[in-house]
């Protein structure tokens, strides 16, 4: 809250790169959200989680519709970072204002549509056969469909646009270090990148890697509910925490590192107080 309150307050931010930090942070509180409508759902009635209730349908689908936003908004900051370092020579193409709300809009559309299909009738609600045991009523052939794709693009659209940034840097750097000039910009520059890259990517495995092991769990079980309980239902509320991690991670790696963005915030602190006085006189 503190990330979108500051980067909307502040009219400097407005960049495509601050649209898209706004709406990462913005997708992460959807998910913290959704995780606590379904962690209440569990305190009042525990075995509707574990053997499945068409009351779970909604909850889960919102919670899968926001950890899809999340990851799409983690692809684009990539991309745009990427289109960013490697148009900066070249006056034909800027990422613009639209191009992000644009790149947000589709991001929300296919979550959206992508974590609705339960609700649109995708479920195994009225069927004994395909339910999966972890996210009942969901299907396991659906939990593949979902998590298998966008995996992949979670961690090879990354890898490529910040190791692409790394080597466009490391090549502009050996051209001036080769004129004779500075390279001292572009060597901090390049370490910083790499550092973030390796943020990411842990950040990343460590939230999203169990869940999918879970559903790889999922699809090759053949024990009923009850066989499992409780050291399997143990592992799926922990990997619910550390998605609810993943969510208080991006923004200390995109955002609260900056230190323009702290900065801001102090000068916004500094003009609610200077308003306050001005009143008071």
């Amino acid at each position: 809250c503190i990330v979108i309150f500051t980067r909307m307050a502040t009219k400097d931010l407005h960049k495509p790169i601050s649209i898209l930090f706004c709406n990462l942070a913005f997708s992460d509180l959807f998910t913290s959200f959704s995780g606590f409508w379904i962690s209440m759902l569990f305190i009042t009635n525990p075995d509707i989680t574990i053997f499945g209730s068409k009351d779970m349908l909604a909850p889960y689908a919102f919670y899968t519709m926001s950890i899809l936003s999340t990851i799409y908004n983690l692809v684009s900051i990539g991309i745009e970072r990427y289109l960013a370092v490697a148009e900066s020579m070249r006056t034909r193409f800027r990422v613009t204002r639209s191009h992000s709300i644009a790149a947000v809009l589709i991001n929300w559309v296919l979550a959206f549509f992508l974590g609705c299909l339960p609700l649109m009738g995708w479920n195994c609600l009225h069927m004994e056969k395909n339910l999966s045991v972890l996210y009942s009523p969901f299907c396991v052939n659906y939990l593949i469909f979902i998590a298998i794709p966008n995996v992949v693009v979670a961690f090879i659209i990354p890898l490529f646009t910040y190791l692409r940034i790394i080597i466009i840097l490391r090549k502009r750097k050996l051209r001036m270090k080769a004129c004779g000039q500075a390279t001292g910009t572009y060597k901090s520059a390049e370490i910083q990148v790499a550092r973030t890259s390796i943020f990411i990517w842990l950040l990343a495995l460590i939230s999203y890697a169990p869940f999918f092991a879970g559903v790889i769990f999922d699809a090759t079980n053949h024990q009923c509910h009850i066989d499992l309980y409780p050291g399997v239902y143990i592992f799926r509320n922990c990997t619910a925490m550390l998605i609810t991690i993943n969510c208080l991670g991006n923004p200390i790696i995109y955002t609260l590192k900056v230190k323009t963005l702290g900065a801001k915030l102090k000068a916004l602190k500094c003009l609610s107080a200077n308003r306050v006085r001005a009143c008071t006189i």
